[in-house]
C-alpha cells in the first residue's frame, strides 16, 4: 500500500511532460525572415545547374516532389537522380541569409525557464541547423539535434550515376489512369514519413507520449499526432485537425501550454541532468 502511494506521488512530481521536440526553421523563427524563400530558390537553381533539368520545369517537379516525398532532395533521389548530400545541402543551405536571423532572448529565457528535455528535429543538416541556432543564440537551450545526418548516416550519401531512367513523376500524376500504381520510394528518410518520425524517437529515447512536438508544417504535425506526440502548430492561431494547440508565434508558448510551467514550479526548479546518445549534439 505505502509502495503503491509512493508510486503515484511520484508520477505526480514527473509531470505530464518529459520533453519537448522543436522543428527549426519557419518554428523557432518566423516565416518573415525570408530564409524559406530563398531555400526554394536555391532549391530551383540546384535543380537547374546540378542536374540539368529544364527552367520551366522546375516549379512543376519541385511542388509534385515535395507534396509526395515531405523533401524535393527525397524525392529527387526517388525518381531517379544522383547527387552527393552535402553538395545539396551546402548548396542550398550555405547560401541562405543566415545573417536575417538575429539573437532572440524572449525565445532564450522560455526556454531556459522550463527545467525539462529540448530537443531539436530538423529534415536540414547539421552545419545549418548549428548555423541557425547561433544566430538565434539558442545553441546551449536543447540537449541535441535530431537532423538529417541522423536519419540518413554519411555512409547513405555515396554517389553512384544519375540512372539513365528518370521517373517522369509529373506526367504520370497527370494521367487519369494511374490509379492504383505505387510512385517509386526514396531511400532518404525525413519528415513528415511515420518511419522517419518514429525512428527519431527511438534514438532519441523519447517517449511520445510524454512529448510535446512543435512545427510549423500540418503534414508533420498530423504525422505527430498519429504515432502519438502531443502536437502545437506554429505559426498560425488556426488548429487544424491532428493539431491539439495552435500558435500564431513560438513566442506563444507560455499562453497556449501554462500547465509546462506550472509543473516546472512544482518540481521545484530540478533540472532533467540525463544525457542521450544522439549522432549530432548541438555544436556552435
Amino acid at each position: 500500500m505505502k509502495m503503491e502511494y509512493e508510486d503515484r506521488c511520484r508520477q505526480a512530481q514527473r509531470g505530464k511532460y518529459d520533453c519537448l521536440l522543436f522543428d527549426l526553421d519557419d518554428t523557432l523563427y518566423p516565416l518573415s525572415s525570408g530564409i524559406a524563400i530563398q531555400c526554394r530558390n536555391n532549391i530551383g537553381d540546384y535543380l537547374v545547374e546540378k542536374l540539368g533539368i529544364e527552367e520551366n520545369k522546375v516549379s512543376d517537379l519541385c511542388n509534385v516532389l515535395y507534396k509526395n516525398y515531405g523533401t524535393t532532395m527525397a524525392g529527387l533521389k526517388a525518381i531517379g537522380y544522383d547527387f552527393d548530400y552535402d553538395d545539396y545541402h551546402s548548396f542550398v543551405h550555405g547560401r541562405l541569409p543566415h545573417e536575417n536571423l538575429k539573437p532572440d532572448p524572449v525565445l532564450r529565457q522560455l526556454l531556459l525557464s522550463l527545467p525539462i528535455r529540448k530537443v531539436v528535429f530538423t529534415n536540414a543538416d547539421e552545419v545549418h541547423a548549428a548555423k541557425v541556432l547561433k544566430k538565434l543564440r539558442l545553441e546551449d537551450c536543447f540537449e541535441g539535434i535530431i537532423c538529417f545526418e541522423t536519419l540518413n548516416p554519411p555512409s547513405s550519401s555515396s554517389v553512384t550515376e544519375t540512372s539513365s531512367h528518370i521517373f517522369d513523376i509529373v506526367e504520370h500524376l497527370a494521367r487519369p489512369d494511374t490509379g492504383g500504381i505505387e510512385l517509386p520510394k526514396t531511400p532518404i528518410l525525413c519528415k513528415p514519413s511515420l518511419e522517419a518520425m518514429e525512428y527519431a524517437l527511438r534514438i532519441a529515447n523519447i517517449d511520445p507520449q510524454r512529448t510535446v512536438f512543435f512545427d510549423d508544417s500540418v503534414r508533420n504535425i498530423q504525422s505527430g499526432k498519429r504515432i502519438g506526440l502531443h502536437t502545437v502548430l506554429v505559426g498560425t492561431a488556426h488548429r487544424v485537425k491532428g493539431a491539439d494547440y495552435a500558435l500564431e508565434s513560438i513566442h506563444n508558448i507560455r499562453e497556449a501550454l501554462p500547465e509546462l510551467w506550472e509543473e516546472a514550479e512544482k518540481s521545484d526548479g530540478i533540472r532533467y541532468s540525463g544525457k542521450v546518445a544522439m549522432e549530432t549534439p548541438v555544436t556552435a
